[in-house]
């Protein structure tokens, strides 16, 4: 099993390291961390690809990448929406993004997190954990000792919070066209 798998490897991984370089070096912050970082995310390809080989390898490969940088940052206890950079960008499935794409997120970003300063501080958290941390909410009950039916309600009040200000027009510098990534985010449709 492991010649196979090294020769997946090599032939739909490594292929992708310039890439995965390019990705690292611009979604975090330290760049002496970079070859670390890199080299974490083929041991858990590798091992992942131990147990099934991914139908889509690039994918996959960037998937882990940008989930390694998400632990990361959880790990340090940073909570700024920006610290792990663009939103678009932890999405790659391509090698650059056109200039006007990566301005649009940006600025989505950036609006996102205006939003989310708004809110109120036991509200913010508990969006935060259940969108961005993506924890259950019987674990964010039980990370904050609050019952779930109150999560449910902040999560309720921060949802319409949010919308309100991205439909609202709270923002009157950014066309609503742009804000495409932040209503995905909501689980709403544009």
């Amino acid at each position: 099993m492991g010649s196979r798998v090294d020769d997946w490897f090599v032939r739909e991984v490594l292929v992708h390291e310039q890439a995965l370089m390019r990705f690292l070096r611009r979604n975090w912050r330290d760049r002496d961390e970079v070859p670390d970082l890199r080299q974490e995310v083929y041991v858990r390809v590798y091992e992942a690809a131990t147990r099934r080989l991914p139908d889509s390898p690039k994918s996959f490969l960037f998937a882990t990448a940008r989930n390694l940088l998400v632990d990361r940052v959880r790990h340090q206890r940073i909570v700024p929406i920006t610290a792990v950079g663009d939103i678009e960008q932890l999405h790659v499935m391509k090698d650059e993004l056109e200039p006007c794409r990566w301005l649009g997120g940006r600025e989505a970003l950036a609006r996102l997190a205006r939003a989310l300063d708004r809110l109120p501080d036991r509200c913010r958290e508990v969006v935060w954990l259940r969108r961005i941390e993506d924890l259950p909410q019987k674990e964010i009950a039980r990370r904050l000792g609050i019952s779930e039916k109150t999560v449910e309600k902040h999560i309720a009040k921060g949802s319409r919070m949010l919308a309100d200000h991205f439909h609202g027009g709270s923002d009157p510098g950014v066309a609503p066209g742009k804000l495409r990534s932040a209503r995905a985010w909501l689980g709403q449709s544009t």
